[in-house]
C-alpha cells in the first residue's frame, strides 16, 4: 500500500516522527540526496535538531 504525501516536506515531517528516538543525539547527522531529498532531509534535521548535509552522487555510466 503506497502512502501519499501532499509534498516532500510533509513526508519529511512524518519520517521525523518515526525517528524521534534519535532527537538531540550528538552522533546523528541527516544526509539528503539532491533533487527531492533535500526538503525531506531538512524537515527531519529540524525535528531531530541534527545537522543536515547534502550527499551529492552521480550515476555511473557502465
Amino acid at each position: 500500500m503506497a502512502i501519499i504525501f501532499s509534498d516532500r516536506r510533509e513526508a519529511g515531517r512524518r519520517l521525523a516522527g518515526e525517528l524521534v528516538r534519535f532527537a538531540g543525539r550528538d552522533d546523528v547527522i541527516v544526509l539528503a540526496l539532491p533533487r527531492g531529498g533535500v526538503p525531506v532531509g531538512y524537515e527531519v534535521a529540524q525535528a531531530l535538531k541534527a545537522p543536515l548535509d547534502v550527499f551529492v552522487v552521480r550515476k555511473l555510466g557502465v
